[in-house]
């Protein structure tokens, strides 16, 4: 299994938006560095749900349900989308600062390439958030 961030607004798409729909493809995207990710990602893959711009926390975990197909979203054939489904919403949200905090994220894309929207996690990096949203 492989992990991922994947970042969105709040304000236009939350996690709670996300767990209404129950299972939804991850559009939009139009960095090529991130639709790479998109299509390196395999059904059973899990995804730190981060709300960026004022929030800026992991606040759920999502699942890679359908492996990328074309983004029914544009016409251009560059661009892919992958279905998820929510697993659960964290026990608290970990804010972007204590990542940053933590000396053992340090080499982590989400500090090192905070804009990225679609990123690799390792499985460390994503254990110690866990733990971290359950203190």
């Amino acid at each position: 299994m492989n992990y991922w961030l994947i970042k969105s607004e709040p304000n236009t798409y939350s996690w709670d938006d996300f767990v209404k729909l129950g299972r939804d493809h991850w559009d939009g995207v139009r960095n090529f560095k991130a639709r790479n990710n998109m299509k390196a990602m395999k059904v059973g893959d899990h995804a730190l749900f981060y709300h960026s711009v004022n929030e800026k926390s992991v606040v759920g975990i999502a699942e890679v349900v359908r492996e990328y197909y074309p983004d029914p979203t544009t016409d251009d054939h560059r661009w892919y989308v992958v279905d998820f489904v929510p697993v659960r919403k964290l026990k608290r949200p970990v804010t972007l600062q204590e990542v940053k905090e933590d000396d053992r994220l340090s080499e982590m894309v989400l500090v090192r390439n905070s804009r990225l929207s679609v990123q690799p996690v390792k499985k460390e990096e994503f254990d110690i958030i866990l733990g971290k949203s359950e203190q």
